[in-house]
């Protein structure tokens, strides 16, 4: 439980032509949410702006994720995730997250943009068992040892099907 917020199994879908973007500085901190990022998350734009962009996180999905996304952004690339963010009343929603990072002139990051866009279905279903996967991995290893077994469990993944994180998400 996350800021006193239960998780619920209600699921809200995102629409087909919905786009949830946001903006962060260089710390993940909220600098701008647009109108389809503030109904999903629950949250009103004045509880957005200003707070750590995992405000959204579900306790569901792995912090190897996370890790992930983070060591990919802060080296300069994009990124391309599933992710189940949880909302304000618990309820969750899958998204389909592109971040990209923002330069100033001199190519150093100043933040991020996410733009979010509704998954496919199929591909939720393929990666859900991996996240329980990395999450039970995670906490058996306990809070020190967390984030180095759940990114084994990715790695193994990855070694058995012979592709990239990258190539993993676009072939779901």
């Amino acid at each position: 439980m996350k800021r006193g917020i239960e998780p619920t199994t209600v699921e809200r879908k995102m629409r087909e032509d919905d786009f949830i973007v946001s903006k962060t500085n260089a710390k993940g901190i909220i600098t701008y949410g647009n109108p389809i990022f503030i109904e999903f998350s629950g949250y009103s734009e004045a509880e957005l702006l200003g707070s750590q962009h995992n405000i959204i996180r579900h306790p569901d999905m792995p912090r190897a994720a996370f890790k992930l996304a983070w060591d990919t952004i802060q080296s300069g690339r994009e990124f391309f995730a599933y992710v189940k963010n949880m909302a304000k009343d618990g309820s969750y929603y899958w998204v389909f997250t592109h971040i990209t990072p923002d330069f100033d002139a001199n190519r150093q990051i100043v933040g991020y943009t996410s733009v979010r866009r509704c998954p496919k279905a199929q591909a939720v279903k393929a990666i859900e068992p991996v996240y329980q996967q990395m999450l039970a991995a995670e906490r058996a290893a306990g809070a020190r040892d967390a984030i180095a077994a759940g990114t084994s469990v990715l790695v193994d993944l990855l070694q058995q099907t012979g592709m990239s994180y990258e190539e993993l998400v676009f072939s779901l």
